[in-house]
């Protein structure tokens, strides 16, 4: 099935809709980019899993469902959402996946999960250090954080760099890697792997995405046109790994208790 087709169960989808999610998927070019960067880095080595920031719930469903034995926890602060989430995995009887509210600025757990994921999401949040230090806290010993973010810069088509999108919820537009790893390394992680994503292939289709949609769902049925291609387009820059790009994943480790 493809990414995200979980969505076309939905009740707030029209006909229309609910059909389209169901033959491609999650139709978000940007969103589909990510996913090929990190989901394939989880492993059935995790069984304690967090989806921080899961909005409609794509990558806890998908790990959810590859990972029948760990128990995967998505969590937001989007009450319709969340509930949206919860309904959908009772019509799929994903027994192994839960959805709780959670304002990631005020969390409070503390050596629960042995993997937290956000895509995305460090940027939407005002003290950035202090989310990161509440992630390593609610991380077990020699727990993992797979996290990818904006990268600060990003490559208009071939003609130089420029500041990357100004997206309405972020309070900054994106990391460089030096950046990411020292905020990683600050609160107490072990950074293992850090790289940049979106090499030129998906960098171009991210920008007509974004050209199109202007990041805030605009012309929707021109957009669904286009998707099938630009999706099409961008899975053959999955394995790219730039010198520099409009994305950053990195993946860490808590080595002390």
């Amino acid at each position: 099935m493809p990414l995200g087709s979980e969505m076309a169960l939905n009740d707030s989808f029209s006909a229309f809709e609910k059909f389209y999610i169901r033959l491609l998927g999650a139709p978000v070019n940007g969103l589909r980019i990510r996913a090929r960067r990190v989901l394939p880095q989880i492993t059935d080595r995790y069984k304690n899993i967090m989806d921080a920031g899961c909005g409609p719930g794509v990558f806890t469903f998908d790990i959810a469902k590859r990972f029948p034995n760990a128990i995967v926890t998505g969590v937001d602060i989007d009450e319709q959402a969340l509930s949206d989430n919860r309904n959908i995995a009772s019509k799929l009887g994903l027994k192994n996946c839960a959805f709780e509210y959670q304002d990631l600025t005020k969390m409070t757990e503390e050596n629960r999960f042995d993997l937290v994921v956000t895509v995305d999401n460090l940027e939407h949040l005002e003290d950035d250090l202090d989310a990161l230090k509440r992630y390593y806290k609610a991380l077990v010993k020699g727990g993992e954080i797979m996290i990818h973010v904006p990268g600060y810069e990003r490559r208009w088509l071939v003609f130089g760099w420029a500041v990357n999108f100004d997206v309405e919820g972020h309070f900054r537009p994106g990391y460089t890697k030096d950046e990411l790893q020292k905020k990683l390394e600050t609160a107490g992680f072990k950074v293992e792997e850090i790289y940049y994503t979106y090499g030129w292939i998906e960098t171009i289709t991210n920008n007509i995405s974004y050209w199109i949609t202007g990041a805030q769902m605009k012309n929707k049925l021109f957009y669904a046109m286009v998707f099938p291609f630009l999706n099409s387009f961008s899975y053959f820059g999955r394995n790219s790994r730039p010198k520099k790009g409009a994305g950053v994943f990195a993946r860490a480790v808590k080595a002390s208790a």
